[in-house]
C-alpha cells in the first residue's frame, strides 16, 4: 500500500514540490511534542522531541538552520540543523515575557524578530529583537507592535517592512484565557523594522481577531481572522490589502463564512497561480479562491485541516486528526491526494523548503 502511495504521489506533485522537505511541529499519542522534517514523499528527516508545544516555523535564509517557535504562551523556541534536526540551541522567553507563536528573520540573516506578549501590562505587544551570532541568537532590544496581542509577522517584498497581526486579546502569563472580549483591539500594523509606524488599520466588527498572514511577491498581504463574537453573525474571516490600499474584507459568500465555524487557522499565497487559501479546521473546511478575481477554486471538506503551505500548482495541507493531503488542478479540477505522511496531530503551520 505505502509503495502505491509514494508512486502516486510521485506522479501528481510537480518536480520540486517531489523534492521539497516540509516543516512543522507535532505531538504524539502521549502528549510529547516533536519539531520534524518530512519529505514530500513520506521520508522523514528527522523528528526531535522539543520541551513546549511549537506552532511556526522559520527558515534562516543563508545557513542550513530553522527555528521552531513556541506556541503562545510557550517560553521556549528552538534552533535546530536542518542537516539532521540537532538543537543546536534553546532560546528561552526573557522574564516578564512570553511567545506568540510567530518570527521572522531578516534578509541578511542577522536579526530574528518575535512577536511576544508584554505579562506587566498582559496583552501589550513587543517585538523581541535577537541577533544572530556564531549561529547562536542574542538578545538586543525590543520594540513596540503598536497594538495588543500580536500574532503572525511578516515581511514585505522591500524586506525591510514589518506587517503585523496584532490579534487585540489580552492575556496573562501562562494562560491563553481571554480578558477583554468585550473590549477588543485587533489590529493590522506596518511597521519598520526599526520600530517606527508607517500604518494601523481595523476591520469593522471589533471582535475579529486578526491571526495569520500571508503576503505576495507584488505586496499584497492576506490576513485570516477568530472571531471572538456570536456564531449567528456574519464575521469577515479573510481580508486583502493590496499595495497602496486599504485593508477590506476579501469578497467571500455568506455561505462560506458561517460554514467556517469562526475560525481560520492558516493562509498561503500561491504566486505562480495567484490564489489564496486558508484553512478552518473547527469546521473541517478547506478552501481556495483566485487572489485577484476571488472566484471560488475549491470549498472542500478536510478533517480538521491545519497547515497549508504553497508549493508549485497547488497546495500542501496538514490535519490535526485525519491524512496530509496535496491539492493540485487536473484537467480543470482541484483534486486532494492523500500523501505518505503521518496522519493527525500536526500543528497549525507548516514550511516548505526546496531540497
Amino acid at each position: 500500500m505505502w509503495q502505491r502511495m509514494l508512486t502516486t504521489l510521485a506522479r501528481v506533485l510537480p518536480g520540486k514540490a517531489h523534492r521539497s522537505l516540509l516543516l512543522s511541529a507535532r505531538d504524539d499519542a502521549d502528549g510529547r511534542h516533536y519539531a520534524v522534517a518530512y519529505h514530500a514523499d513520506g521520508r522523514l528527516a528527522f523528528s526531535t522531541q522539543v520541551a513546549q508545544r511549537c506552532h511556526a516555523v522559520i527558515e534562516h535564509p543563508h545557513v542550513p538552520l530553522a527555528l521552531f517557535v513556541a506556541r503562545r504562551p510557550g517560553t521556549e523556541c528552538y534552533l535546530l540543523s536542518l542537516h539532521d534536526g540537532s538543537l543546536l540551541q534553546t532560546l528561552s522567553a526573557r522574564a516578564n515575557r512570553h511567545f506568540y507563536g510567530h518570527a521572522v528573520i531578516h534578509q541578511s540573516g542577522e536579526w530574528l524578530y518575535t512577536t511576544e506578549n508584554d505579562t506587566t501590562e498582559p496583552g501589550r505587544g513587543v517585538l523581541g529583537v535577537y541577533r544572530f551570532i556564531q549561529n547562536r541568537l542574542v538578545f538586543v532590544e525590543e520594540l513596540p507592535t503598536h497594538g495588543i496581542g500580536p500574532h503572525e509577522l511578516a515581511w514585505l517584498p522591500d524586506g525591510e517592512t514589518l506587517v503585523v497581526a496584532n490579534g487585540g486579546i489580552r492575556t496573562e502569563a501562562e494562560s491563553r484565557v481571554e480578558m477583554n472580549l468585550d473590549a477588543m483591539e485587533p489590529s493590522l500594523v506596518l511597521m519598520q523594522r526599526d520600530g517606527r509606524l508607517l500604518s494601523k488599520e481595523t476591520l469593522t466588527q471589533p471582535m475579529n481577531s486578526i491571526r495569520h498572514l500571508a503576503v505576495a511577491q507584488d505586496g499584497t498581504i492576506a490576513a485570516c481572522q477568530q472571531f471572538m463574537g456570536s456564531g449567528n453573525e456574519v464575521a469577515q474571516l479573510l481580508a486583502v490589502k493590496r499595495p497602496g490600499g486599504p485593508l477590506l474584507p476579501f469578497p467571500v459568500s455568506d455561505d462560506q463564512l458561517l460554514s467556517m465555524g469562526n475560525y481560520t487557522a492558516s493562509v498561503a499565497i500561491n504566486d505562480h497561480r495567484r490564489l489564496v487559501a486558508i484553512t478552518a479546521p473547527r469546521a473541517n473546511r478547506f478552501f481556495i479562491w483566485d487572489l485577484d478575481s476571488a472566484e471560488v477554486k475549491l470549498d472542500a471538506p478536510m478533517p480538521d485541516c491545519a497547515g497549508v503551505v504553497a508549493m508549485d500548482d497547488g497546495f500542501v495541507v496538514t490535519s490535526g486528526q485525519g491524512r496530509c493531503r496535496f491539492y493540485q488542478e487536473r484537467s480543470g479540477q482541484w483534486l486532494g491526494t492523500p500523501m505518505a505522511l503521518p496522519s493527525g496531530l500536526w500543528d497549525n503551520h507548516l514550511h516548505a523548503i526546496a531540497s
